[in-house]
């Protein structure tokens, strides 16, 4: 079963994922990131992309898309906030957009 994240396990899972961009969402436990990309068939292959991992984890982002704009927020309703779902997510998420702890 899925946890939330102790405070230990935060430090550790979630500072990598400032340095690319996430950030916390203000009155939430939970994470967010806007994703750019060069045209909609880029975005929407992304999402693609994502969906298939989404789903082989049964984890899946709020996300919202406008062209090549893909908003994402990441949370695990079951436990009320971040868990390590979110974390392993947002990995992947940047991952197959190309991204590195540094981008």
């Amino acid at each position: 079963m899925t946890e939330k994240l102790s405070d230990t396990a935060r430090k550790t899972m979630l500072e990598p994922l400032f340095a690319t961009g996430w950030e916390m969402v203000e009155g939430r436990d939970a994470l967010k990131k806007s994703f750019n990309f060069k045209h909609f068939n880029a975005a929407f292959g992304w999402m693609t992309r994502v969906a298939m991992f989404a789903e082989k984890w049964d984890h899946h982002p709020e996300w919202f898309n406008v062209y090549n704009r893909v908003d994402v927020v990441l949370t695990t309703h079951d436990v009320g906030g971040l868990s390590t779902l979110d974390a392993k997510l947002a990995r992947k998420m940047d991952g197959l957009a190309g991204l590195t702890g540094n981008s």
